[in-house]
């Protein structure tokens, strides 16, 4: 998966965009770079691609179809144009390779990008390429109108060649295509370092927008749900919170592990008992987490609270309808099925709202899981689909885990004013005592918003750290190996392990990692090659729907393997994180991101954490100061024994 920037496409990109967006980040290898639309020396090519092994690519976008072509040739292109005139255009080669001659102008000013002796000083010491994309046309539409002859075939990615969903789709023949768009060809490969890419990148400005990528939902097995082992009933301070809410918009933050979803979960029975005239919506933003929401709420409203809750059951089971009021869905489910929208019409919708033009669903309860990774854009929206009669909304969040930090109030970003309405969860269930210190540690030494950290008092709190936790067990293990293949052998040891004796069941086993691939090796390759050759069960979820079944799942126990986003809200009795040397990630520029990613996957962890890695990074040379520390005690304690 490519390192996109920005992270998510604007909304109101073309729909060829988009799809090329999507395409670029799935299949691309995980360091390689994708700018679209970035800035340089006022020129805005569509999309810029940095690949170490690769150099830099640009492209140009088309949209147009078959039909509005009327005459082309290797200078200029005649089209129809929307009001039936005829408009002349440059010929899309000549504008991806103007596009791309502005990028080397601008780069070649910079001294650590260029040869500085031998045949070719001064110019840039990496290979440059371009090409164009047309995004309506197939490669059969350009050879039926000879449209080659016009620009030669190494140069054009056709829609056939980009979109997954056509059966003539190969993502190595998309890779073989842009590492074949190059005019000048060298026999000797230079490989970009990070440093290059570094310095490439310092020259690409970029826009940020509050957006987001619309992801079709994959198919998740039943298996991946939040596991009950820890948390099988509310405590008292959670049942009186879920109880004495009351209405109007209210906030819960809480620790990683905290049983905030426990909580809106209980409240979304509660409402739908009290009030069953009611329609009440449940969102999160994981596909996952939301089936094993839906499970959840379905399974607290199988358990009587009382008597009558008792009575209520025992008349469904005599055959009368079961309460059908309260929907859960991830959010881009919900918009899609609910609203027939994707995310590129919120600002238009909401824009009706705000006129009173639009009549959509209203709801007298709307509750929202993992709030903190929830865009301002879309609590608007929610926020105009809310009963004015009841306003009642619970928003559930913990900010030590978003993946993006707000940069001003909810009040400001939304409308939605909780002041005065907050609770606070602070003890941690999930977890034992010393996971949960292991990765509190870790967060407080690495995160930028030590400041945002409030002990005791509420006020002002963004980040809640975890007081206490209700159980103990083995320290987590940080094991330092000689290489990626030598990590997944020891991985191997330990499931085993924890299957046979501990009766541990394969699918409350996760292994976890930061990226699938990198121009040279896959990561993913590997990991499935060991888990297949040591004949072990598994299952991969994907962000793409089908991409388990081919890994051949058949479904029953399996080990999890996954990315750290995919498993947000989810927990395992074991969790493994490999190659953790990727973080934080190279490319990424935030760092903040990748220590809240870090936080997230060692709190996924109930009973036992493995950390694994093979080379250096930040985190990885504070794991090995953490066990030099480990080390020293016990040769302390052993000396004094």
């Amino acid at each position: 998966m490519a390192y996109m920037v920005p992270e998510v496409i604007r909304t109101s990109a073309a729909a060829g965009e988009r799809l090329l967006f999507r395409t670029l980040k799935d299949h691309l290898p995980s360091d390689y770079v994708v700018y679209f639309e970035s800035e340089i020396q006022g020129s805005r090519p569509d999309f810029v691609i940095i690949g170490p092994d690769l150099g830099l690519v640009v492209l140009e976008v088309k949209d147009y179809t078959k039909s509005a072509l009327f005459e082309v040739d290797r200078e200029e292109w005649l089209l129809h144009g929307s009001g039936g005139q005829m408009e002349a255009v440059k010929n899309p080669y000549l504008q991806a390779r103007e596009s791309l001659r502005h990028v080397v102008e601008q780069l070649k000013k910079d001294d650590n990008l260029i040869q500085q002796e031998g045949k070719f000083q001064g110019q840039l010491k990496f290979p440059q390429g371009f090409g164009t994309v047309f995004t309506r046309m197939k490669q059969k539409d350009f050879i039926e109108y000879s449209l080659y002859d016009a620009i030669a075939q190494s140069f054009v990615l056709c829609r056939d060649e980009i979109d997954p969903e056509d059966e003539g789709f190969s993502a190595d023949s998309l890779i073989e295509k842009i590492h074949g768009m190059f005019t000048v060809w060298s026999r000797s490969r230079y490989i970009l370092s990070q440093e290059d890419i570094r310095f490439i990148r310092n020259h690409l400005i970029h826009e940020v927008r509050i957006s987001a990528e619309f992801r079709q939902p994959a198919k998740h097995q039943e298996q991946l749900v939040l596991s009950f082992h820890n948390m099988k009933a509310l405590d008292l301070q959670q049942e009186n919170m879920a109880k004495q809410l009351g209405d109007r918009h209210r906030l819960i933050r809480g620790v990683a592990g905290s049983g905030k979803t426990l909580v809106l979960a209980s409240r979304a029975k509660l409402l739908s008992n009290h009030y069953p005239d009611w329609k009440i919506l449940v969102l999160c933003s994981s596909i996952a987490l939301s089936q094993s929401l839906q499970q959840m709420i379905d399974r607290m409203m199988e358990e009587p609270e009382d008597l009558l809750d008792w009575i209520r059951l025992e008349e469904q089971k005599d055959g009368r309808p079961r309460q059908q009021n309260v929907e859960v869905y991830n959010f881009h489910e919900w918009l899609n099925k609910a609203l027939n929208s994707r995310d590129k019409d919120i600002p238009s919708l909401i824009g009706k709202l705000e006129k009173k033009e639009a009549i959509l669903p209203m709801y007298e309860a709307i509750l929202i899981d993992e709030g903190q990774d929830f865009q301002p854009e879309w609590l608007k929206l929610l926020s105009y689909l809310l009963n004015p009669a009841t306003q009642n909304l619970l928003l559930v969040e913990d900010r030590a885990q978003s993946l993006f930090k707000r940069k001003s109030s909810l009040l400001k970003d939304t409308g939605l004013d909780f002041r005065g309405r907050s609770r606070f969860l602070s003890i941690n269930y999930r977890n034992t005592a010393q996971i949960a210190q292991f990765a509190w540690d870790f967060y407080q030494r690495h995160s930028m918003l030590q400041n945002k950290v409030q002990f005791g008092s509420a006020k002002g709190v963004e980040i809640i750290p975890p007081q206490s936790t209700r159980r103990n067990g083995p320290e987590p293990s940080m094991k330092r190996c000689g290489s990626f293949q030598e990590e997944l052998r020891a991985v191997v040891e330990h499931i085993r392990y924890l299957h046979n004796d501990h009766r541990v069941p394969y699918s409350e086993m996760v292994i976890l990692y930061r990226v699938k691939d990198n121009y040279y090796s896959s990561y993913m390759d590997t990991i499935r090659r060991m888990l297949k050759v040591q004949g072990l069960p598994f299952h991969w979820i994907s962000e793409n729907a089908g991409t388990e079944q081919e890994l051949g799942y058949t479904g029953g126990d399996a080990i999890i393997v996954s990315d750290i986003d995919s498993v947000k809200g989810l927990d395992f009795r074991a969790v493994f994180i490999v190659n953790a040397e990727n973080m934080p990630f190279s490319l990424e520029e935030v760092e903040e991101h990748e220590v809240s990613l870090f936080y997230i996957a060692m709190t996924r962890a109930m009973e036992w954490l493995y950390i694994s890695y093979s080379g250096d990074s930040k985190f990885t040379l504070y794991l090995d100061e953490v066990q030099q520390q480990r080390q020293e005690q016990k040769h302390s304690v052993k000396k004094m024994g």
